[in-house]
């Protein structure tokens, strides 16, 4: 392996050396991104939208850049033209991945829940609420498009009851709604009395 190194071009050896040192990160990148681990901490990247320049897609660009020089240098293309199209391989890559992390971002962004997005939603007490915030209750109320049964607590002196309608006025740090109970309840609608009956027969109408 060593004599076979030694013997080769200064150009195949840069290419080798990046291709090999590209797949072993690349490999290693990849598998932190896709089983949990979070590969945007080595460079602080964070997942704010379409990124092209970010240490995934500089690692893929490398790899892809080693490979496709190794394959021009093969196929016995000039050095010119071995480096212009191991370059365009390479940034293509990096459009690849960038394109590819962006919608795995956006997908895993709609999934997740955010409890912010509960403000102002109104919903119904499951479990009693204990009066100012003295035991914890759970609301069924509709985030995100979706009814869920999350936990609650009240700054009400008194407490919400199984089928009380609420409103959530708060979300705490740790993910508990703070709800109140809604302060504009339905009315039934008044009859207006019609001034061509009389006095009798509209208050037989009121009873």
């Amino acid at each position: 392996m060593a004599d076979w190194f030694s013997n080769l071009e200064l150009l195949s050896k840069i290419y080798w050396l990046t291709a090999i040192l590209g797949s072993l990160v690349f490999s290693v990148v990849m598998i932190m991104a896709f089983t949990g681990g979070d590969a945007d901490d080595i460079d602080g990247d964070i997942e704010a939208g379409f990124q092209f320049i970010s240490f995934k897609n500089l690692v893929g660009f490398f790899t892809i850049f080693g490979w496709s020089g190794i394959a021009c240098i093969d196929a016995g293309l000039s050095t010119p033209l071995t480096i212009i199209v191991s370059t365009v391989c390479g940034l293509l890559m990096m459009v690849i991945m960038a394109t590819l992390f962006y919608f795995i971002s956006k997908l895993t962004d709609s999934g997740t829940l955010n409890y912010k997005n509960a403000i102002d939603a109104v919903g119904e007490v499951y479990l009693t609420i204990g009066e100012d915030r003295s035991r914890m209750g759970k609301v069924n109320v509709s985030v995100q498009g979706t009814m869920r049964e999350l936990d609650a607590l009240t700054d009400s002196l008194t407490p919400l009851k199984t089928g009380t309608i609420i409103k959530v006025v708060d979300v705490t740090s740790n993910g508990i709604l703070i709800v109140d109970q809604t302060r504009k309840p339905i009315e039934a609608s008044k009859v207006q009395p019609d001034p061509l009956l009389s006095n009798d027969t509209q208050k037989k109408i009121s009873n």
